[in-house]
This record gives C-alpha cells, sequence and structure tokens, in this order.
C-alpha cells in the first residue's frame, strides 16, 4: 500500500518580514548622513546593506510580504534601493519611538492582512556571511514562532568578550530543530562590564542579542497588551484608524508613545515562552569604520584602500576615496575617508567616536556637514 504523502508545512506561508532601516547616520560620516546612513551605504559588494538585507531573507519572504519601517527622511531613499517592495510596505514613522512601537505597529499590518502572520524582525545593516545557514536558522525560528505564545530571538555565538553587545543566558536545550538547537531563555542582560563578558564567553552558556526577533504577529500584541496596556491602547486606536494607511491618526498618536526598545518593553520581562536558537552565521553588526577594515580584503601591507591611491612605507590603513587620489607615506593603523565636502583622518582604534564629532559639528551648527 502506497505510503500517503508527507504533510506540507504551510506556516512558512505566512512569514512576513519586517525590516528595521531608521537611524541617523554618525558612526560613518562623512559617508554617511542624514538622508544617507550606514544601511544607504555600499561598504561591501553590490547593493545598499539594506538592499543585501532584503535579498538574503527572499528565498523565504518575497518583497510581497516585507515591510519596512523607517523614518520620513529616508523613505524616498529606501523606495528607491528596494524597489521590488510595494510602496504601501515602506512605512515612514512620523517620529523615533526605538523598536517597540515600531514593530507593535508592524504586528498590526500584518494581523490586518493575514490572521497567521509570523513575524521575522531584522536590523537592516548587518553583514551575515554564511547566508545559506542563515536561512536554516531563520527557518527553524519561524516553525518555533509559528506555535502562539512563542517568542523567537536569533542569537549570534560569542567570539569574543565584547561589552557593546547585549547578552542572552541560555537555559534547558528544548530540541534540535533542522541542525539547530532551541534553548529556553533563562534571562536577557543588556551590555556588560568586561569581566562579565568575559565570563561568559568561556561559559559557552551566552548568546549575542543581534536585534533579530520571530514571533507570530498576535503573540507580539498579547504580549504588549499584557506587559505594556497604555502603549497597546495607543497602537490600537491608530489600528482601528488604518495603521499606516492613516497617515493623519499615525502623525497625531504615534508621537505620543514611549520611546522604548523591544527588549526593555517586553523581551527583559516575559517569564516563559522565549526561546532561542544558537546560530555560527558569520554575523556582524559593522559598527564602525574599524569593523569595516576588519571584513575588508587587504593588499600585502594590509591596507584597504581604492586603485586610484598611492601608499609608501604605510601600513594597516583604511583610505576611501571617490574622487581624490590619495597618498599616504609613513603612516599606519589610519582611517581617511574622503567625500566632496569633508575629510575624516582618525586613528582606526578610535574610529568608534566618529559620532562624538558629529555630535559637536551638530553643537556647533553644521548641518551642511550632517
Amino acid at each position: 500500500m502506497p505510503k500517503p504523502p508527507a504533510r506540507r508545512d504551510t506556516s512558512l506561508e505566512h512569514v512576513y518580514a519586517v525590516i528595521m532601516a531608521g537611524g541617523s547616520g554618525t558612526r560613518f560620516w562623512p559617508l554617511s548622513r542624514r538622508q544617507r546612513p550606514k544601511q544607504l551605504l555600499e561598504l561591501f559588494g553590490k547593493g545598499t546593506l539594506l538592499a543585501q538585507t532584503a535579498a538574503r531573507i527572499r528565498p523565504l519572504v518575497p518583497p510581497e510580504r516585507t515591510y519596512v519601517f523607517t523614518n520620513e527622511l529616508l523613505r524616498d531613499a529606501i523606495r528607491r534601493s528596494l524597489p521590488e517592495v510595494p510602496r504601501r510596505q515602506i512605512v515612514a514613522e512620523p517620529a523615533a519611538r526605538n523598536t517597540a512601537p515600531s514593530l507593535a505597529l508592524a504586528a498590526h499590518e500584518i494581523l490586518r492582512r493575514d490572521p497567521d502572520g509570523i513575524m521575522l524582525a531584522l536590523p537592516s545593516d548587518h553583514i551575515i556571511r554564511k547566508p545559506a545557514r542563515f536561512l536554516k536558522v531563520l527557518r527553524a525560528g519561524c516553525k518555533v514562532a509559528s506555535v502562539e505564545g512563542h517568542s523567537v530571538i536569533v542569537g549570534l555565538k560569542p567570539t569574543e568578550a565584547n561589552t557593546g553587545y547585549g547578552y542572552v543566558r541560555l537555559g534547558k536545550i528544548k530540541r534540535r530543530l533542522d541542525g539547530s538547537e532551541v534553548y529556553r531563555v533563562a534571562k536577557f542582560i543588556e551590555k556588560p562590564k568586561a569581566r562579565a563578558a568575559a565570563r561568559y564567553l568561556a561559559s559557552g552558556n551566552y548568546l549575542w542579542n543581534g536585534g533579530m526577533f520571530i514571533w507570530r504577529a498576535s503573540t507580539l500584541l498579547g504580549n504588549l497588551r499584557r506587559y505594556q496596556p497604555k502603549m497597546a491602547r495607543g497602537l490600537e486606536r491608530i489600528a482601528r484608524a488604518g495603521c499606516a494607511t492613516s497617515p493623519a491618526t499615525l502623525r497625531k498618536l504615534y508621537p505620543r508613545l514611549e520611546k522604548i526598545s523591544i527588549d526593555y518593553a517586553l523581551m527583559q520581562k516575559m517569564r516563559s515562552g522565549v526561546y532561542a536558537l544558537a546560530a555560527d552565521i558569520g554575523w556582524s553588526d559593522v559598527g564602525s569604520w574599524s569593523v569595516v577594515y576588519d571584513l575588508s580584503p587587504k593588499n600585502g601591507k594590509g591596507n584597504v584602500r581604492p586603485a586610484r591611491s598611492l601608499c609608501l612605507d604605510a601600513r594597516r590603513n583604511m583610505i576611501v576615496a571617490h574622487r581624490k587620489f590619495v597618498v599616504a607615506v609613513g603612516v599606519e593603523d589610519l582611517v581617511i575617508v574622503e567625500t566632496e565636502d569633508a575629510l575624516l583622518v582618525c586613528a582606526r582604534d578610535k574610529s568608534q567616536e566618529v559620532g562624538k564629532a558629529v555630535q559637536e559639528l551638530d553643537q556647533q551648527g553644521r548641518s551642511d556637514l550632517l
């Protein structure tokens, strides 16, 4: 007697991507600006980081099920970067309110469209060097999150005792699914001190929190009503008016919502139903020019430089110049970035502080450089 056909898993047909693409463009100044933050730069390969993010998940989530949340300043540039995503699904928030209000608004949008909708929330400006493995992890995470009440974080396996990331402490393994280990989450931990980060790394019982989450839209909104009732009521008023399709209501009510991340608003408060997948996917949040240097191909002297440049007795420098011919003589470990109206020269190990320079320019009223 022939075997009955295997039941097809249809849960993945209800997966929607929500790409978070706001940002002020400070860490990669002078190449990045308010109207062209990091996610709209072409730092690696062809296409912006945002376009690469959307392309990476396309085998799982097609453009017609992809949403992008940004601000009004960037909406048109993002539409140009992602012409395949329907224009109505590129949503401009009228005020910066961090990730909790954004993702909750996205959940209302998705739930109106699909009662079984599963949300895959992703940052727009990260690098993932193992895309095939990443897709396997996402598929596994979506299957776990397809159960009402389950929330999933895609956790990154730490490679160093980094104090710039939040951490997740793992509980017991719940199961193994499609090659991924699914853990119960014991605790979310904010950015630790150096000694604690070293302990976390040595224990092997912690993951980095890279800001990638998966839930059913109904699960997210249920948790919001429980843990953030005031925000939930405000968003329900916006939803009744038509969500992002009612810009007048959105502009009136959205700025009144609390400015808070999804981590603080929900994830750190939930005591059950939270799971983590341990992901080894070649991840980087590309947080500074120094990280771009680390991830870029180098010449024999360790320089990252364009063809139209010259380095003499110069080592381990990063040069970004699209207009001028740059000559570096006898210098080491510098970042040199040239644009039409500005020039950055900084020590490579100080590139995290470029944002401070942008703040100083802002205080000096140099909006022309921002």
